[in-house]
């Protein structure tokens, strides 16, 4: 049965990549097939969560590991471990805190994942310090910070830091680490598995549902102390943040698979669907193509479209909104949409998917062409429209 047909959801085609708001991604077959067996059974959790350090431990290096209900859940519980330790009546006090609990991170790094990164870092009840300037932080920032006392400093990865002037991971780990400070890396979206813990990180993130293709899960590997100090916020914060068996399970059924999966198959498989698509929209007037690597080392190629609107006919997220409107929406990559740029990524795409994102686009943008009603206003009007948020669905009574 098509629960989404039931339930009147329009179905998506995904080439944004795994994105949450669209469910991340597909949960491989054999990860759905241990799920569906946990959810049938008791066990104790803390027996679950053994398991699953192990296959952590054994899938990054770390001395052991931990699966949270997601990965900004991963960061708020890393930060309270490293504010509490293993003292149970602070880990109950939390989020406050006997005195300002200080935890720095680059400036450049404070994104905004849908949610800021630095309100995770702040519900742990942790003072977040602001390390350097948007696009510059040396040394001495860091080193000022930690003279001031830090418990902790955050490390994010993600294509949305402005990496120029960054501080690199392994200086920071070596200039905190000189003053007995933890290092939290926030890696998400990364497939890397254990660069950050090789380089020393105290504790590093992945989200289980996004590359891994498990359910809804944050996977932690860190020092032992740490996972330890972690797992014992189930008594205080963690409480409104745990994983269900479902998750738990569902994670090390994901890392199991990783470990098996034909990695060279599904790179060829993503490169013939890229290729097609460069086939399918040359020649589009105003639209430039163009191969574009992932921005963080991600072994993922998109392509990329950069439009000219006065020729195209319409702006880059007046494109994507329309693709996203459609029946069955197709949701393009649109994060640089006001440089007038999309992506199309493959890797949640099947074959047959993925010839109707490059339809899709060919005809919205003859659509526009002949009705002429695109490229009237610009990035301005656009971002101001954007200041006011709409559920429908509630607004509309629908519910």
């Amino acid at each position: 049965m098509n629960h989404a047909t039931r339930w009147g959801l329009r179905p998506v085609i995904n080439a944004a990549g795994t994105m949450t708001t669209l469910g991340a991604s597909r949960v491989d077959p054999a990860v759905r097939a241990v799920v569906d067996d946990m959810l049938g059974r008791f066990v104790l959790m803390s027996d679950l969560q053994r398991a699953a350090s192990g296959v952590i431990a054994a899938a990054t290096g770390a001395e052991a590991g931990y699966v949270t209900s997601s990965s900004s859940a991963a960061m708020a519980l890393a930060c309270a471990a490293a504010i509490t330790g293993d003292d149970l009546a602070a880990i109950e006090a939390l989020p406050a805190t006997a005195a300002p609990a200080r935890i720095g991170i680059m400036v450049s790094h404070m994104v905004n994942y849908g949610a800021p990164v630095a309100q995770a870092i702040a519900a742990s009840g942790a003072v977040v310090v602001p390390l350097g300037t948007a696009a510059l932080c040396e040394t001495w920032h860091l080193r000022a910070a930690l003279t001031q006392g830090l418990v902790a400093v955050v490390h994010v990865v993600s294509h949305h830091c402005i990496r120029e002037g960054e501080l690199p991971l392994p200086l920071m780990i070596e200039i905190a680490h000189a003053q007995g400070v933890p290092v939290i890396v926030d890696m998400a979206s990364e497939y890397d598995l254990t660069e950050a813990v090789a380089l020393g990180a105290d504790v590093a993130i992945w989200s289980g549902h996004k590359f891994l293709g498990g359910p809804t899960s944050g996977i932690v590997a860190g020092r032992r102390a740490m996972i330890r100090a972690m797992l014992l916020q189930n008594q205080g914060l963690g409480r409104l943040m745990k994983a269900g068996k479902e998750a738990v399970a569902g994670a090390i059924a994901a890392l199991e698979a990783w470990a098996e999966r034909d990695h060279a198959a599904a790179a060829a498989r993503e490169t013939a669907i890229v290729a097609a698509w460069q086939r399918d929209l040359a020649g589009l007037p105003g639209v430039a193509l163009r191969l574009c690597p992932d921005w963080t080392g991600n072994p993922i190629t998109r392509l990329e479209l950069a439009l000219t609107p006065a020729t195209a006919g319409l702006h880059a997220w007046e494109l994507a909104a329309r693709a996203l409107a459609g029946q069955p929406a197709v949701a393009l990559r649109d994060d640089l949409a006001m440089h007038e740029l999309l992506h199309l990524d493959p890797c949640n795409l099947t074959p047959d998917e993925a010839p109707l994102v490059s339809a899709r686009i060919r005809a919205l943008l003859a659509a526009a062409h002949d009705a002429q009603d695109g490229g009237r206003t610009g990035w301005v009007a656009e971002k101001r429209a954007r200041g006011t948020v709409s559920i429908p669905w509630l607004e509309q009574g629908d519910a």
